[in-house]
């Protein structure tokens, strides 16, 4: 027997967790494909609007926070090549305001307020969520909607009620693991598309 055979972790009948689970994020990223268009229309409209001086505001929870934060900092630094910095805040990674709203408020306006606080006409606000159903979530696009914001959710597997009450929304199917895992995916199609556009435009003014 070979050490990898006498290290292997088992569950059930030689059940290999660590391969089940890759096998499983490569499901939900095959799956991911049949909302290539959306990935590619979203990459093209923040590019458009972001170019023009509005900005994103993007949230989530857990998982959904730091996947909200790889997007920003993806805007505001860059993808792959040198380009301008971009507007994108990342509501969750303001933990100062996060935390006083929290305590002030409750739990469920904190992003709702700093929405109000931020968002103007035109900006997008993203959110991020594996089930679609957080309340803070929810109340954050009642006031991305106030503000005459565009609401997009990126969520787990439909229907949910944020994919249900945004302008637009992706679903991505899976357990929760593997959607966060398509969400990176999905992060960077919208991230490379935006870079492309974002070189276009450019292009055509030099």
């Amino acid at each position: 027997m070979t050490i990898a055979e006498t290290t292997r972790p088992r569950t059930g009948v030689d059940v290999d967790p660590v391969r089940e689970h890759l096998r499983d994020a490569a499901a939900a990223l095959i799956a991911a494909e049949q909302h290539a268009d959306r990935l590619r229309a979203w990459g093209v409209e923040l590019a458009a609007r972001l170019s023009r001086g509005q900005r994103i505001l993007v949230g989530g929870n857990g998982g959904s926070a730091a996947e909200a934060q790889h997007l920003t900092a993806e805007l505001v630094g860059r993808y792959q090549h040198d380009r301008p910095a971009f507007s994108a805040i990342a509501l969750n990674a303001e933990s100062s305001s996060v935390t006083a709203i929290g305590n002030d408020y409750g739990f469920d306006e904190v992003f709702a307020r700093q929405v109000r606080a931020h968002a103007r006409p035109d900006d997008i606000v993203l959110l991020l969520s594996t089930s679609g159903a957080s309340p803070n979530l929810l109340k954050a696009v009642q006031a991305a909607r106030e503000a005459g914001a565009t609401t997009w959710a990126l969520t787990g597997p439909g229907p949910n009620p944020l994919a249900d009450a945004s302008d637009e929304a992706i679903c991505l199917e899976g357990a929760s693991p593997h959607v966060q895992e398509a969400q990176l995916a999905a992060i960077h199609a919208v991230c490379l598309v935006f870079d492309a556009q974002v070189a276009n435009e450019e292009g055509a003014r030099s």
